[in-house]
This record gives C-alpha cells, structure tokens and sequence, in this order.
C-alpha cells in the first residue's frame, strides 16, 4: 500500500510538470479572439512526445488513485 502512494505523488508531480512544459498556444491574444493564433498547427517533435507522455502520465495517474480505493 505504501508504494502506491509513493507511486502516485511521483505521478503526480510528472503529470504537473509535464503540464507546465507544454507550449503555449496564443496567449492572451486567443482569449479576445485576434492574434495569429487562429490557424490549426500540429504538434512536432519535442512538443509530440511532451504531449504523448501527458496522457500517458495522467492515464497511469487514474488508474493508480482506482487502485488505492479499492484496495
């Protein structure tokens, strides 16, 4: 039991880090809809694994916190 909480603070603390290290998009601009952050773009390189690795932590991160429920 002890390793999953050890688990999930790592997990925890990858996922925020790996949040922040996202690129930002637009910045304020988007918010009030002008800027030249209306055109689609795709993720490439450093910024596709980033984003690769977000969802796996945080997939990893669920189903850590399931199982400290249920056991």
């Amino acid at each position: 039991m002890n390793y999953l909480k050890i688990a999930q603070l790592v997990l925890g603390l990858l996922l925020i880090i790996s949040i922040l290290m996202q690129q930002r998009g637009s910045g304020l601009s988007g918010t009030f809809g002008g800027g030249e952050g209306n055109a689609y773009s795709t993720r490439r390189g450093v910024e596709k694994i980033i984003f690769a690795a977000t969802i796996i932590i945080a997939v990893l991160f669920f189903a850590v916190s399931i199982l400290r429920i249920t056991l």
